[in-house]
């Protein structure tokens, strides 16, 4: 590759995000809404929703990681994940029940499933691997920026009074502009796949990766669905355009910190941003537990968008450098698998909490597993740096 391929083509699969996820945000504020003003679903039904949704897509993940590999078809696998946004929205268009919005998240979780380890391994295929936290982080501003239009958007319509399905229409546009600029991304293929099948034994990991992957399993178990959140601010006596605006502020804090997060963990090491990023969960998880103020709610979305932020690039980072060269698709599939299954169980579980104890417990329960993660990945990080030195 050219020197200025590897600078175009982060900022063209980031202009793809951008897009998409405007897409997505101007629909994914309003689904707790629509399920429970709209069609009477209970917050435990919205947990099975996403969790539902989110297992199908993690699978997938390895797949279609795997797959990009092998056959060099990243791209292509990234455009056809890409396009299930633009099907997403045709079928919540057409959904009358919880049953309908279940089939079409679904969909769009199917397409993001297929997307995600083939695009993040493009993003680590085009960057210098002295710059890789800032490459990724680079990719989640664009990411997050998408977000926030998306977010602006649902709020006029939700202020106009526009209604849910003219948004879930208008959201179609912005998913079709993402995915056209797709085409001109383009892939490294001269990189030698790795013959044989697809066997989790096959890949060897390190025994420090595997410890770090074992870890993020633990902390999703309590890292539920954001909709918790919306739904918690809703509970707390926000109106439904301040809650879009609180989502609004935590997708602009997320897009602000990403590159400055990704950056310094490339000048300081990983540790030193993941390790306060899950703390920075915890607390916040823990504030939304036990702070009822809107002051400190506003605050609190804020801090999530920073937690956001500073694991996005930094971890996604520490896996690429760390995997094998001729793999990272693959182990990248592997991580989004173990934040989808345990994003399942963590709705799920987060669903009955609130249901059979109350919408605090939900919190505590996921910001107690944050500041287990932080101290297991101080220790497991720390470890590491030690045996290196020696």
């Amino acid at each position: 590759m050219k020197n200025k391929k590897p600078v175009s083509n982060i900022v063209l699969l980031g202009l793809v995000s951008l897009f998409v996820d405007m897409s997505t945000e101007m629909v994914y504020p309003l689904i707790p809404l629509y399920l429970t003003a709209v069609l009477g679903a209970s917050p435990a039904i919205v947990g099975v929703i996403e969790g539902v949704a989110e297992s199908i897509a993690s699978v997938l993940k390895v797949l279609s990681g795997y797959i990009g590999d092998v056959f060099h078809n990243k791209r292509r696998l990234a455009f056809i994940g890409y396009s299930g946004a633009v099907i997403y929205k045709i079928f919540l268009l057409l959904s009358a029940s919880w049953a309908g919005v279940l089939f079409a998240r679904i969909v769009d979780r199917t397409g993001k499933g297929i997307r995600t380890a083939p695009r993040d391994a493009l993003v680590a295929q085009s960057s210098d691997k002295k710059r890789l936290g800032g490459s990724f982080g680079l990719h989640k501003m664009f990411d997050m920026a998408g977000s926030s239009a998306g977010v602006i958007l649902a709020y006029l319509f939700v202020l106009n009074g526009a209604g849910f399905r003219k948004a879930f229409l208008w959201s179609v546009i912005p998913a079709v502009v993402g995915i056209s600029v797709i085409f001109f991304v383009r892939e490294d293929k001269n990189i030698k796949a790795r013959p044989g099948k697809l066997s989790l034994k096959g890949l060897n990991l390190s025994v420090g990766l595997k410890l770090y992957l074992a870890i993020i399993f633990v902390f999703c178990l309590g890292n539920s669905s954001n909709t918790f959140l919306l739904l918690k601010a809703q509970n707390l006596g926000f109106s439904a355009p301040e809650v879009i605006l609180l989502y609004l502020l935590f997708n602009v804090s997320a897009s602000v910190l990403a590159i400055p997060s990704g950056r310094l963990s490339d000048a300081f090491g990983r540790s030193r941003i993941l390790v306060p990023g899950y703390l920075i969960y915890g607390f916040v998880y823990l504030g939304f537990a036990f702070l009822t103020g809107k002051a400190a709610v506003i605050l609190l979305f804020a801090a999530y968008g920073a937690y956001t932020a500073f694991i996005s690039g930094a971890e996604r980072a520490f896996i690429s450098e760390n995997a094998p060269a001729d793999l990272k698709g693959t182990v990248l599939g592997v991580y989004g698998m173990l934040q989808g299954l345990g994003l399942l169980l963590a709705s799920v579980i987060a669903g009955q909490l609130w249901d059979r104890i109350g919408p605090d417990a939900p919190f505590i329960f996921g910001g107690v597993l944050g500041l287990l993660s932080a101290v297991l990945i101080l220790i497991l990080l720390g470890k590491k740096s030690e045996s290196r030195a020696s």
